[in-house]
């Protein structure tokens, strides 16, 4: 529960007439767009996930401002959302980058260079694991396996599996995506 009154009270230190500030960049929660998210699944409350995926997609996290107006309509416990929100991985309650850089520790993975490989994002992102970049761009993670240990060690970025990664090849991993 501490975890999560940290989560809210950073977006509430945030929150100015419903937008929260990311990067500089303000994200605006509308109502109606929330709204129509759970419109689209017929207000179901079983639908909970898909609708929590859609509000993901639209502003990168799950803004707290949103959750409420989810528990509100579909007359769901709030902590029940957030307890589904939590349990999930790819759910967020925190501002994602644009990008999203895993970097896998798996046993086979770690023993060919995971953790210098990890390091190497860290230095070259200026932020820790499980942390988003200054200007929002990047969110560095890590995945205890992603299942493709023949080719590891591994890193993914938006869904893009780079192959026997080396120290040498994160500086390039990130220019691609990088925007300057």
């Amino acid at each position: 529960m501490r975890k999560l009154k940290t989560h809210f009270a950073v977006l509430d230190n945030q929150k100015k007439n419903n937008r929260y500030n990311f990067g500089g960049n303000p994200v605006n929660v509308e109502t109606q767009k929330v709204k129509t998210f759970m419109q689209k699944h017929d207000n179901q409350k079983e639908a909970l996930i898909s609708i929590l995926q859609d509000i993901q997609a639209e502003f990168n996290y799950l803004p707290r401002e949103a959750l409420t107006i989810v528990a509100e309509t579909l007359e769901i416990p709030l902590i029940h959302i957030i307890g589904v929100a939590t349990f999930y991985r790819s759910f967020s309650l925190e501002p994602r980058g644009e990008h999203q850089a895993t970097v896998c520790m798996g046993t086979a993975c770690h023993v060919r260079g995971g953790p210098k490989i990890l390091e190497e994002f860290e230095r070259r992102l200026g932020v820790e694991s499980g942390s988003t970049t200054e200007d929002g761009q990047f969110t560095l993670e890590t995945v205890a396996c992603l299942g493709c240990c023949a080719i590891g060690p591994v890193v993914v970025v938006d869904g893009d599996y780079f192959a026997q990664t080396s120290i040498r090849k994160v500086e390039s991993i990130i220019k691609k995506y990088k925007q300057n």
